[in-house]
């Protein structure tokens, strides 16, 4: 089934203890959608970017079966950021920001974009997000990811949106923001209240939780020996799980915990190298031996 992602395609700067990076790929819609390329062939991904953009990025997408028909080139520079980790790598210092031609973003959806049966929203103005919605067919699903940012400044706009979604995958910061409850169970019911049937919060090393009425699932972080950059960790979950889903079609309760898994297994590739650099390099194979092992991290009987 087709997997629409509206996001950013960005050049990040990024500092980390452990190395440093210049001007690399990155952006929402980069890291989603090379994590969900693994699961499924029908990606479809709507962006803008500035005349500096190389042509190589665009052959590299389309050489992954992600249709690029959405990304739109506009005179001028390509988003920028610049941001700072300290050694546990938990909070990011942002040090530069030129959103260029993000800053007029203004989705342009195609009629095969609006039949588009799985949708991800990710972190983007919720008032677009919700123009976005307003525009689609008949979706099966929609995620959708936020921030801090549009929390406080379109906490309106963000309900609006977030009441025709299906999962809400938001960190546990942006959910105690968002709900004004510091106990992230009192935050999911809360949020719950708001629409969504699915809460999924990610807690970086502590792994993630995800809720669905009084469902509660738990997986840890995967433990890795080298981690470099945390950048598009939680694109890479979301298009781990989004790809799956639109694989399988299969919403049942146990199928979704499972595509939470593989997107657990898709941040922990992410964040072993700077920008998509491990996520290019990535075989199959490796995706089904890591869930594997996480299989393992979380088995306890007959043991």
């Amino acid at each position: 089934m087709s997997l629409l992602v509206v996001g950013s395609i960005a050049f990040d700067t990024v500092y980390t203890p452990f190395g440093m990076v210049e001007e690399a790929l990155g952006g929402s819609a980069t890291y989603f959608s090379i994590s969900a390329s693994y699961f499924t062939d029908n990606i479809k991904v709507v962006a803008v970017v500035g005349s500096d953009f190389p042509e190589k990025y665009i052959k590299m997408f389309e050489e992954r079966n992600i249709d690029t028909s959405g990304i739109l080139i506009k005179e001028g520079q390509t988003f920028r950021w610049k941001g700072e980790y300290g050694y546990d790598l938990k909070e990011v210092k942002t040090l530069d920001t030129q959103l260029n031609v993000f800053e007029d973003f203004d989705p342009k959806l195609s009629e095969d974009h609006k039949n588009s049966k799985y949708i991800f929203l990710a972190n983007i103005d919720p008032t677009l997000q919700g123009k976005v919605l307003q525009k689609m067919k008949d979706p099966k699903f929609i995620a959708l990811d936020t921030m801090n940012y549009w929390i406080k400044r379109k906490y309106e706009a963000l309900l609006d949106t977030i009441q025709d979604v299906n999962t809400l995958i938001i960190n546990e910061g942006e959910a105690r923001e968002l709900s004004g409850e510091y106990n992230l169970i009192k935050a999911a019911k809360r949020i719950f209240s708001f629409g969504p049937e699915r809460l999924i919060i990610k807690r970086g090393e502590s792994g993630v939780l995800m809720f669905a009425g009084n469902s509660l699932f738990c997986i840890p972080a995967y433990p890795l020996e080298n981690v470099y950059d945390p950048t598009g960790a939680g694109d890479s979950f979301a298009g781990g799980f989004m790809g799956y889903l639109s694989k399988t079609e299969d919403f049942s309760e146990e199928n979704i915990r499972r595509a939470v898994v593989f997107g657990c297994v898709m941040a922990s590739f992410a964040i072993e190298d700077f920008s998509v650099n491990r996520l290019l390099k990535l075989k199959k194979l490796d995706i089904e031996n890591r869930f594997r092992e996480f299989k393992a991290l979380t088995y306890f009987e007959n043991f």
